[in-house]
């Protein structure tokens, strides 16, 4: 694990060793200048391998390369063509990193947006539910509202309706008849005044037959006159009644 750590190597030569891969931090080793991968089992160069700025010499014969990494990297049979190896592998490495640099940022950026999508529509949601909850509120509001005032019109309604009442109450409509008093009981004083009318006139047509005609010396008659006259002399003692008989009696 430490051996891309190894900074200062220049020449390295790992041929025969039946690689499959080389570290992903290869591209550590940037004083390497001669790199000799000759028969091994690689397929793919790491991306870092775009950092070797200062590579002069690569053999990548005998690897079972990528068509298109086989293609660029040749046959490196001679001085000559490992040297343009190592300088058209670089290039297409640095190729193929900036096109991940690429992928990434389009990536990024993607996330980036997606991410101010999420905000936009969370606030947007946010902004929906205060403004629904807002509308609420103003719907709950004007609801009390008209549930106070109807409250008050009717309270106000019961009111009106009780004064009216109580004026219809002590003050009887004009043209209205005054309560008249039940007939049996009118019929009964009627007929009371009547009986008594009659007894009234009995007893003084009694005193007059007692005292203007002959019956005056019958003993009914003689007890009549003197009730009368006893009664007459009781009353007199009165002043009251004497000042009024006598009253009477001038006139």
């Amino acid at each position: 694990s430490d051996f891309c750590s190894l900074m200062h190597l220049v020449k390295l030569d790992l041929s025969k060793n039946r690689l499959q891969q080389l570290p992903l931090d290869f591209g550590r080793l940037v004083n390497l200048q001669h790199l000799d991968l000759l028969n091994n089992r690689l397929v793919t160069l790491p991306v870092s391998f775009a950092q070797l700025k200062n590579l002069k010499w690569l053999d990548l014969k005998d690897n079972p390369l990528d068509p298109v990494l086989a293609k660029v990297a040749g046959d490196c049979l001679d001085e000559k063509q490992c040297k343009q190896a190592a300088v058209k592998v670089l290039q297409h490495m640095k190729a193929i990193q900036s096109e991940q640099d690429r992928q990434r940022q389009r990536k990024l950026q993607a996330e980036r947006e997606m991410e101010k999508k999420r905000e936009a529509e969370q606030r947007a949601k946010e902004a929906q539910e205060r403004e629904l909850r807002k509308r609420e509120k103003a719907e709950e509001k004007e609801r009390r509202r008209r549930e106070y005032d109807a409250q008050k019109a009717a309270k106000q309604e019961m009111e009106k309706k009780t004064k009216k009442e109580t004026v219809q109450t002590r003050k009887p409509a004009s043209g209205s008849r005054p309560p008249q008093p039940p007939r049996h009981k009118h019929s009964w004083s009627r007929s009371v005044l009547r009986v008594l009318f009659f007894v009234l006139l009995c007893v003084l047509c009694t005193l007059a037959a007692c005292k203007l005609t002959e019956l005056q010396r019958q003993p009914l008659c003689v007890s009549v006159n003197t009730l009368f006259e006893d009664v007459l002399a009781a009353l007199q003692n009165h002043k009251t009644l004497q000042n009024m008989l006598q009253q009477n009696s001038q006139q």
